[in-house]
């Protein structure tokens, strides 16, 4: 496969549009940290929401569902559209106390809702621990990805690859700061999506898949259709469905899907106009991202089960590709390979896009991590804006180059995928309660990372010589749910409570209210001072509403995609209807919600 020189035309004047929106952006961006890091407050909802589904939308994400696919079905997304539940948990309740809070990063909350110096430290370490290990992490998975793609569809060295990106993507993010990524966002997940879909189109097409009929009534597809896990397979539908519905999506901190909102989600909700937007912002991510997107991206991987059975087919198909590369994620790009020229540009740009658009995220997010909360905070607090936009721009390119040198360190999407969802176990739990009971502290946070770590190094690197017999990651899972869970319980009662007058400040600032925060409210009130406001003030209850007819709309909207595409029309139609009906019952919602 050769790309021709329309394609290569088309290439180039994507990387030329990126970079002219940096420069354009530049200027603002480097008035101060606040234009630099949150586009000044002022973003629209719809512009926040689709730089939401465009930073989740990388290239790892459709080599990640192929993965998972070709081992588990349709039915083994359910370790992701789990998460459904807590993005929309955080649409109705969270959304509206970040952009209350006020804050620059999410980090600087530690410091409104804990004390002294346990919660200085917890914001320096989750600096660090979130801003360096997670997003170097992250990157890597997402470069891995690009790395692969690049192996098939351009013949590039891994080192070729991260060089030309990782040169453009930190141009324009160092640049233009949030809000040329936000800007670049829109223009890169319309052309994902436009690649993506086209994608879909020519490989279900190709003689050997034999279009949708021939896809779905495939024998090589047998199972592999499901939407649902068979319950007669017990261990698969408690690994698959069970377990991420039940406890992996408010356990487990992952970026994109924390529990309470959090990392480059947050940012987007710092920087609307108002809680409105930041909610409307949230929703329309969610509907997007797990109602709308995954489709295509499941086609592809369901013909590449047609195409290569097995990796023996795939590494005898591309034996020129270091055989270490070629795993299950490796099939996406391999289907991609059979794309005609012209629109095989088009769609190496679009894989070229998903991957700038999460990149260039998570480079300002952390780089706003080490800004705020390491150097102003704890090196130089009188910087001025012109050092501290400087800083962003020297921390972004440093970010950018460990986390290419880590790339090679990877050799799977879902490996990575694993390790990160098993590192925050047990720890979802906190970002949920932290806002609406006084008694969680510092210690709580500092004692929940510590043992959820200390678990997953056990669990990847000294089960194996314990002696006892192989566990599943399900019930590693569940297993470091329930250790770090009673570690972090245990150590809330058995540590000092924050002081009094930083939860009454948190009070004044958030007004979370609630039965956890009653016995601070009752203090305040012995004192003279009203914390609470109000009767009927407290509609967390209708938030939790909202969020479970919001659940119904996205999974009902997904299901009558999939039945569609499938040929089962009365499903289809059932499901159509179930979402048109949750979508009536939200609207109806939504304004009984409180807004400041």
């Amino acid at each position: 496969m050769i790309l021709n020189a329309l394609d290569w035309s088309i290439v180039f004047g994507f990387f030329m549009l990126s970079l002219a929106i940096g420069i354009i952006a530049a200027r603002r961006a480097g008035r101060n940290m606040n234009e630099f890091f949150l586009s000044g407050r002022s973003m629209p909802w719809w512009l926040l929401g689709v730089s939401m589904v465009a930073t989740t939308f990388s290239c790892d994400t459709p080599t990640l569902v192929t993965d998972i696919i070709r081992q588990n079905g349709v039915a083994g997304n359910w370790v992701w559209w789990a998460f459904l539940l807590t993005g929309m948990l955080t649409v109705f309740v969270y959304a509206r106390l970040w952009r209350r809070s006020n804050v620059l990063t999410d980090l600087e909350f530690y410091e409104i809702r804990y004390s002294g110096r346990p919660a200085t430290f917890l914001r320096g370490f989750r600096a660090l621990y979130l801003g360096v290990v997670f997003n170097v992490l992250i990157i890597a998975l997402v470069s891995l990805a690009l790395t692969k793609i690049s192996a098939v569809m351009l013949q590039w060295s891994s080192t070729q690859t991260l060089l030309v990106a990782s040169v453009v993507t930190v141009a324009y993010s160092a640049f233009g700061g949030l809000r040329g990524v936000v800007l670049t966002d829109f223009f890169q997940f319309a052309l994902a999506m436009v690649g993506a879909i086209g994608a879909a189109v020519f490989v279900v097409n190709l003689p050997e898949v034999g279009g949708l009929d021939g896809l779905v009534n495939h024998p090589a597809l047998a199972g592999k259709l499901d939407l649902l896990p068979a319950v007669s397979n017990t261990d698969a539908f408690m690994a698959l469905l069970v377990l991420p519905l039940a406890v992996q999506w408010w356990s487990v901190w992952y970026p994109g899907a924390e529990p309470g909102g959090g990392g480059y989600i947050a940012q987007r909700m710092l920087s609307a106009r108002s809680e409105r937007d930041s909610m409307a912002a949230t929703l329309l991510f969610n509907v997007a991202h797990y109602a709308l997107r995954p489709w295509p991206w499941i086609l592809v991987a369901l013909a590449s089960i047609i195409v290569y059975p097995d990796l023996d087919s795939l590494r005898q198909a591309f034996s020129g590709v270091d055989p270490a590369l070629v795993k299950n994620d490796f099939a996406y790009p391999a289907m991609l390979s059979r794309l005609p020229n012209g629109f095989l540009g088009l769609v190496v740009t679009s894989l070229l896009a998903a991957y700038m658009s999460t990149v260039s995220t998570h480079l300002n997010w952390g780089s706003s991590y080490m800004v705020n909360d390491v150097y102003r905070r704890f090196f130089n607090p009188e910087a001025g804006d012109r050092e501290l936009v400087r800083a962003g721009r020297l921390s972004t390119i440093g970010l950018m180059l460990v986390s290419a040198l880590f790339t090679l360190l990877l050799s799977n999407a879902l490996q990575a995928f694993q390790i990160v969802l098993q590192i925050g176990a047990g720890t979802g739990l906190i970002f949920i309660l932290r806002w609406f009971w006084w008694r969680i502290n510092a210690y709580t946070e500092i004692a929940a990372m510590i043992i959820s770590f200390a678990v997953a190094l056990f669990f990847q690197f000294g089960y194996v010589h314990t002696g006892l017999p192989p566990i599943g990651e399900g019930l590693q899972l569940v297993v470091g749910v329930a250790v770090t869970t009673v570690g972090w319980l245990a150590v809330a009662f058995l540590t000092p409570a924050t002081d009094p007058a930083t939860l009454r400040e948190f009070c004044r600032r958030i007004r979370p209210g609630g039965p956890g925060w009653r016995r601070v409210m009752d203090e305040a009130r012995r004192d003279g001072e009203e914390l609470d406001d109000g009767p009927g003030a407290w509609d967390v209850p209708l938030g939790l509403l909202a969020m479970g007819v919001g659940c119904v709309m996205v999974y009902s909207m997904l299901f009558a995609v999939g039945k569609f595409i499938y040929g089962e029309w009365v499903p289809a139609t059932v499901m159509a209807v179930v979402a048109a009906v949750a979508t009536g019952a939200l609207v109806r919602i939504w304004p009984r919600l409180r807004f400041r």
